[in-house]
């Protein structure tokens, strides 16, 4: 899952492109959305990591501050996928006449559209210039069984053959879409969507926290976009009444929940707190959450099953357990560590009741928070150096014709 809903910050912002670099490791970067929390997050741990960083990016909104050299490829539209295919070839002219990526050492893409416009600009440029892809999702044209999908497909496993790297933010979409559909074509490495570590979080919570007083308080963070988990949510909050708060923290998607304020507003028991800004606002989120609802349903049994969202590494950080639906990967990854709750379908029971009991009998949650304390703070953030070690790594490898 790639965006969450938040404005991300740093102290990245003091180097900028073309501060503390480091010789032959100038990154023209190819994201899809200036203003989206998750590109912000990354440009920052590359500058963090004392790289050089060109964007070459499109907007969806024209209020975004940068705090990297960018070459604006024009507006985008939020979930209009076909219509951002469009942008590829307008966008890709724009990147190739700079200079900025004749100089890269390395070109890095997030998302299938933008690899698209990233090697559409490379070839037009005439450069030989490595490519690392960045999949944090697997969007839901690439696992139609129908000609559409086997068209994406065929175009996905000619762009990651050529590429010196993919970066997946999940095993999930390694076991159960790369290795399925482009076995041989593909070198892969596991980034996940930790913390960056410049930033400063404050301190962690210590083990054996009393749970305040008061009603179960169950948190909903990031990228509000799933209907099934915001209907999920409207019910628990009608069926326990002033025993439970359900708090809304993040972007919601308008496409996919059209009516979203209206229905919190007619339930005292609920609070949507608006977008918030990281680091700076993670830990009073945190600190004001018993449980974080971990489940997603946008794209049911594909990428909402495989892939690992924000919210398990920003509440593990704090030690809020999360609660998600079993036989997904975030279901393995808190069972792995026994850092959470996990129930199976069907949620319309199972949820109502697994907070029913955590009503009467907290004890669980305070296990989990413990476990949660008891890890090392590397398990939820991406260690200094980490980004660019892979970015040698796939300089130093063969690279893909």
């Amino acid at each position: 899952m790639a965006d969450d809903g938040t404005a991300y910050e740093s102290v990245a912002e003091a180097l900028c492109a073309g501060g503390a670099g480091i010789p032959g490791r100038r990154v023209a970067y190819f994201g899809h959305d200036v203003a989206d929390a998750a590109v912000r997050r990354r440009v920052r741990a590359l500058l963090d990591d004392g790289l050089e960083v060109t964007g070459f990016m499109p907007s969806r909104r024209k209020d975004a501050e940068l705090f990297w050299a960018n070459v604006d490829l024009g507006e985008t539209l939020d979930g209009a996928f076909a219509k951002r295919l469009g942008t590829v070839f307008s966008g890709a002219a724009k990147a190739a006449a700079s200079p900025e990526l004749a100089a890269a050492d390395v070109i890095l893409a997030r998302n299938l559209d933008m690899l698209a416009c990233a090697f559409e600009a490379k070839r037009r440029a005439g450069l030989d210039t490595p490519v690392i892809y960045e999949c944090l999702d697997v969007h839901r044209l690439l696992t139609r069984n129908d000609p559409i999908g086997m068209t994406m497909r065929g175009l996905e496993r000619a762009l990651v053959s050529r590429c010196a790297r993919v970066w997946v933010s999940s095993p999930g979409f390694l076991d159960h879409h790369y290795k399925r559909h482009h076995a041989g074509h593909y070198v892969a490495d596991l980034l996940e969507n930790r913390l960056p570590a410049s930033s400063d979080f404050g301190p962690r919570p210590q083990a054996g926290k009393a749970r305040r007083p008061g009603p179960l308080r169950l948190g909903w963070v990031g990228n509000l976009r799933c209907a099934r988990s915001f209907a999920l949510l409207l019910d628990l909050a009608d069926r326990y009444g002033d025993k439970v708060e359900i708090h809304l923290h993040g972007q919601p998607a308008r496409r996919e929940i059209p009516v979203f304020e209206p229905e919190i507003e007619t339930r005292a028991n609920m609070a949507y707190h608006g977008r918030y800004t990281a680091p700076a606002d993670l830990a009073g989120i945190y600190a004001g959450l018993d449980a974080v609802w971990a489940g997603d349903f946008m794209e049911a049994g594909a990428n909402s099953v495989w892939l690992l969202p924000n919210r398990i590494y920003e509440g593990g950080y704090f030690a809020v357990p999360s609660i998600a639906p079993a036989s997904t990967q975030t279901a393995a990854w808190i069972e792995a560590r026994e850092t959470g709750l996990t129930l199976a379908e069907p949620l319309e029971e199972t949820l109502p009741a697994l907070l029913g009991e955590l009503i009467a009998d907290p004890a669980p949650l305070a296990a989990a928070h413990d476990r949660l304390v008891a890890l090392d703070s590397a398990v939820f953030v991406e260690p200094r150096g980490h980004l660019a070690g892979l970015i040698g790594k796939a300089l130093a490898a063969e690279v893909p014709a």
